[in-house]
């Protein structure tokens, strides 16, 4: 079965389709600078691009990992906004860790499994 890399440079591919199941990279927000609810709502704003790109949407999510530099102060509001863009009924596997990430702006970064269409 082929694999699609989308959006790859020499140190990885944003996209990765096989097998009927979607990959996506690690997403951020565009904004490093905002807050942990509006660098969230951008984060998922990627997410639904992304999965949509390649036939999929967030009813198709198989599992998300989270990974939130603060997890006491950034866990309420960063759920907040996920249970707004989560589709009811569609609620994937979930985790989410607190992690140090490459710049100290960014707040939270998020991992995606999905089905393909």
């Amino acid at each position: 079965m082929a694999i699609t890399r989308l959006n790859a440079n020499k140190r990885l591919s944003n996209t990765v389709v096989h097998n009927g199941v979607v990959y996506l990279a690690g997403q951020l927000a565009n904004q490093h600078s905002a807050d942990i609810k509006t660098q969230t709502r951008e984060t998922l704003e990627n997410i639904d691009k992304l999965l949509k790109e390649v036939g999929s949407d967030k009813t198709r999510i198989i599992s998300a990992t989270i990974y939130l530099t603060d997890i006491d102060a950034h866990f309420d509001p960063m759920n907040e906004v996920w249970e707004e863009w989560v589709a009811a009924g569609h609620e994937p596997a979930r985790a989410c860790v607190q992690a140090a990430m490459f710049k100290p702006s960014l707040l939270v970064e998020m991992s995606i499994i999905a089905a393909v269409e």
